[in-house]
């Protein structure tokens, strides 16, 4: 076919290097489009994970490969798309521009800016879907990565390149969670990439404007693929975030990247499998759904000191129906990830918040980052609150206990007081290990129970005026402590 090709590719560098002349382009037609997908006919050469443009402008990745047909997911499409339109092939993968010029923005999984502040220059090309970096380039995790939360810092500890899971039913307070982390690295030199997928656009905005308010969203991108956003951009929103966060990585920084959610992610991905009509497995899900998530999750390390340092953090959220945890998506990411944080809806219903289920929570790798300090404090309270679950259910059936029970009881009590944190008001490091150090030596105990929140803030305050670093003595936090209180 003989042709300009300025029909297919619109770009300004395109027109001003054009010399005209007589050249050869194959091309293809589309036979039909609708629901986010094309199908293509001709096109002999088109390769996997290949852009095609339309003669409307419109652009779409190849995403099947049939001896009939090619089918392809829609990224952009004008309003002049329909079956017979030329399509071209562009001649490489999907890439995005990557740099500083991100940081303060809301963006699309294409890199297109959302909140209106002008164009985005990058300062490299990324292709979205990268391999994971070899092992030999990675790192042990040593890093702790502060929440703020009482309870994840303490028990469930997260560290720098490490891929966490927070699971639960909706609307028990994951995003918060994830919300409340981001707002905690304002001092700690972490960049952070917030992963919206197939959000409402009211949670959209309120979640930028909280942001904004707390001043972090000058370290923070929001990549958004909204409810209405085309189903190829909501799949490859996660992937997009991904590779801004790996050019991060790869310069020596500290990188939190939270998807939010990967169970919206998971059904987009069997809708746009089944509408190219690949074969379904289990839950009408394609085969390679496992594949899918691990691939992204992977790319989540602590890179070694020769490959700068680097590391990226991953947050991945998945919602489970009626607390069923052993579903398929979710024991999937269980199983892909270095832990997981349960919500769980009776604690949520019953006003214990965060609603964490210390039972059903872990961190495998999370306690080698941890401050020895912390470490030492927290060693045996997670045991201890885990009993005081058990014999919590136990006392309930009006047996007479031992006085000894009853301490215990009373003790596990004081813990899940202390344990209770409303959002946005993060802990310090500093003030973990202080209202542990009080907590293990007794200082709460003789306080009445309308007095214990007061006194928490009250400790973490003098905490905060950095008198002690976590690499004190104990006995110089003891007396510290008991200072305050006295």
């Amino acid at each position: 076919m003989i042709d300009d090709f300025s029909v297919f590719d619109h770009t300004a560098e395109r027109l001003d290097d054009y010399q005209f002349s007589t050249r050869m382009v194959e091309s293809g037609t589309v036979s039909s489009v609708g629901d986010g997908v094309m199908w293509i006919e001709g096109l002999p050469s088109a390769k996997m994970e290949e852009l095609v443009r339309t003669e409307d402008g419109s652009l779409a990745l190849i995403y099947l490969l049939s001896p009939q047909r090619i089918g392809a997911i829609i990224l952009k499409e004008t309003p002049d798309l329909c079956a017979g339109a030329v399509v071209a092939l562009v001649g490489q993968r999907l890439k995005i521009l990557t740099g500083d010029d991100y940081l303060g923005r809301v963006v699309d999984p294409m890199g297109m800016a959302l909140d209106g502040g002008g164009g985005i220059d990058g300062d490299d090309e990324r292709f979205l879907d990268h391999p994971s970096p070899q092992i030999i380039d990675r790192d042990f995790v040593h890093e702790p990565l502060y929440s703020g939360n009482r309870i994840m810092d303490t028990m469930i500890p997260v560290g720098h390149g490490q891929r966490q899971l927070l699971i639960g039913d909706n609307g028990t307070g994951k995003t918060t969670l994830a919300l409340d982390i981001v707002l905690n690295q304002q001092d700690s030199d972490t960049l952070c990439i917030y992963v919206l997928i197939g959000q409402r656009q009211s949670a959209i905005v309120s979640l930028v404007e909280t942001l904004r308010k707390a001043g972090a969203l000058a370290y923070t991108v929001v990549m958004v693929a909204e409810a209405t956003a085309m189903p190829g951009l909501k799949y490859l929103a996660p992937f997009a975030g991904c590779a801004l966060a790996e050019h991060w990585m790869e310069q020596g920084k500290r990188v939190l990247v939270v998807y939010d959610d990967l169970s919206t992610h998971a059904k987009i991905y069997r809708e746009l499998s089944l509408l190219l009509r690949r074969p379904p497995g289990r839950e009408a899900y394609p085969g390679d759904i496992f594949y899918l998530h691990s691939r992204l999750l992977e790319r989540s390390t602590c890179l070694s000191p020769e490959k700068g340092g680097g590391s990226m953090t991953a947050l991945a959220i998945v919602e489970t129906q009626q607390d069923e945890i052993s579903a398929y998506i979710p024991t999937n990411l269980i199983s892909i990830t270095d832990g997981q944080v349960y919500f769980d809806q009776k604690l949520f219903a019953a006003g214990i918040l965060p609603a964490i289920d210390v039972t059903r929570s872990v961190s495998r790798i999370g306690g080698a980052a941890q401050h020895t300090a912390i470490k030492r404090e927290a060693a045996r309270m997670k045991l201890d609150y885990l009993q005081f679950l058990e014999l919590e259910i136990f006392s309930h059936f009006g047996t007479k206990l031992e006085a000894t029970i009853q301490t215990r009881l009373a003790k596990g009590r004081l813990l899940r007081t202390l344990l209770g944190q409303d959002s946005q008001s993060p802990f310090s490091p500093r003030a973990q290990l202080a209202w542990m150090i009080a907590f293990n030596d007794g200082l709460f105990d003789a306080l009445e129970e309308n007095r214990v929140r007061s006194v928490l803030i009250e400790i973490s305050s003098v905490a905060d005026k950095g008198f002690l670093t976590l690499d004190d003595p104990r006995s110089r936090w003891v007396n510290l402590i008991k200072g305050t209180l006295s």
